[in-house]
């Protein structure tokens, strides 16, 4: 095989320390060259060091878990070439394995070109990844503590969840502090506190109320609670507020991305976080999908194929772009996705079908980042009309062109040559 660096360098990470290993293949015999360092920035740096003083501009590491952020933040700026790598690319045989075997692996896995690298965005959507995955995590959690709310009013025998569409709501939150405030409330306590606009009946409300008492201890766990969900809405809201600063400089990304249907603000900004605005990362958008677990698997052999499920990759990706989708479907100002779900649900269901929304507007969004085109699909007229009504509009707009010829002047035998000319051309 042909070397493609003939310098390269190998980095296998650990924790505490990591070992590379030089391969130098630009004489008549291969040399190798180790050296371990630990993982302390003063020493990352010597090992950069170590790097720039063999002429070595290639380098290839595993992307083990978080170890690799700190070697790859020691290196980006001065080495050229860094690839990080998906552990199974540079997986060492059995029985040959051990920290300075692992490195010498991957430096001649990766002088030959043969080592896929993993895509690393740009320090600045890193830092507005870091920002979004952590304000995912806060929703998180958020929605849980709703739910152990609610779940804490129901075993009080407090039903508010089956009148209220939102027990977070002004009118429900305030019947929970009466209920939570005083052991004697009545039901004009109850009906004076609700909204102007609540849709449930004072009936309804007042049976799902009524005769309940919460012990001391219930109070004080559901008081506990509140004030984790008041606490993680703060923090959230504050993210948020640090989100919109980081995105500024690509706010004009945002604004074409919300073209899409089903596509919000903060939609938006998880997904340009996640993939950057740079497309060039990905040769096409059957990488682009792959790469964030929305793409079929191939698993063939012998002629029979095994299963093709999508993988596991895209963790905030893949959940971000479904959500999408489920919106995108019930959008009814646009059904262009609405067209393409039926069709795909009565073949694969609904599950599926979802995916595969998930997939066409996320390469949508490939296209639309590359071009700088807004969201226009080319078979969007086709998909919201069908042939028949097509055929319908086309006949009548053929009528009225005939009826502006003949008030011209035009004859009926000019017409029709003028109709077998382009019926010759055609055939």
């Amino acid at each position: 095989m042909k070397v493609i660096y003939p310098k390269a360098c190998g980095v296998d990470v650990h924790k505490s320390f990591i070992v590379a290993v030089i391969c130098d293949s630009t004489g008549q015999t291969t040399k190798y060259s180790k050296k371990r360092f630990s993982t302390f920035n003063n020493s990352l740096i010597e090992f950069r060091n170590w790097l720039l003083e063999n002429d070595c501009q290639n380098v290839c590491m595993e992307s083990t878990g978080k170890y690799y952020i700190p070697v790859y933040n020691a290196l980006e700026g001065h080495i050229s070439n860094v690839v990080v790598a998906n552990p199974k690319w540079v997986a060492v045989i059995k029985g040959e394995k051990d920290d300075n075997k692992d490195a010498k692996w991957i430096a001649d896995l990766f002088k030959l070109g043969i080592v896929r690298s993993s895509f690393i965005p740009p320090k600045d959507f890193r830092i507005l990844r870091e920002f979004t995955r952590y304000l995912y995590k806060l929703t998180c959690n958020r929605t849980s503590e709703k739910n152990r709310y609610t779940n804490a009013l129901t075993v009080g025998n407090c039903k508010l969840d089956m009148v209220f569409s939102d027990i977070f709501g002004k009118s429900s939150q305030s019947i929970v502090d009466i209920i939570m405030n005083n052991d004697n409330f009545s039901d004009e306590d109850i009906i004076s506190c609700l909204h102007k606009h609540c849709k449930s009946s004072h009936e309804d409300i007042l049976s799902s109320v009524n005769g309940i008492t919460f012990t001391n201890e219930q109070k004080l766990r559901i008081n506990i609670i509140k004030e984790h969900i008041d606490y993680l809405t703060n923090q959230i809201n504050s993210l948020r507020d640090i989100v919109d600063n980081l995105i500024t400089p690509y706010e004009d990304y945002i604004t074409l991305l919300m073209t899409i249907p089903g596509i919000d603000r903060y939609s938006a900004i998880t997904i340009l976080s996640e993939i950057s605005n740079d497309m060039s990362q990905f040769s096409n958008h059957y990488r682009l999908s792959a790469w964030a677990g929305l793409a079929p698997g191939c698993n063939e052999s012998a002629g029979k194929k095994k299963s093709v499920k999508i993988s596991r990759a895209g963790v905030y990706l893949k959940p971000c772009l479904v959500e999408v989708a489920h919106c995108a479907v019930k959008d009814k100002a646009n059904t262009y996705y609405a067209n393409k779900f039926n069709k795909i649900s009565k073949l694969s269901g609904k599950k599926r079908a979802y995916i595969a929304i998930a997939r066409k507007i996320l390469v949508a969004i490939y296209h639309m980042l590359s071009t700088g085109e807004v969201w226009n699909p080319s078979d969007l007229a086709s998909n919201e009309t069908d042939d028949k009504d097509r055929i319908k509009y086309t006949k009548n707009n053929f009528n009225q062109s005939l009826k502006q010829l003949l008030s011209l002047g035009l004859t009926s035998d000019e017409l029709i040559s003028i109709i077998n000319q382009n019926a010759k051309l055609d055939s």
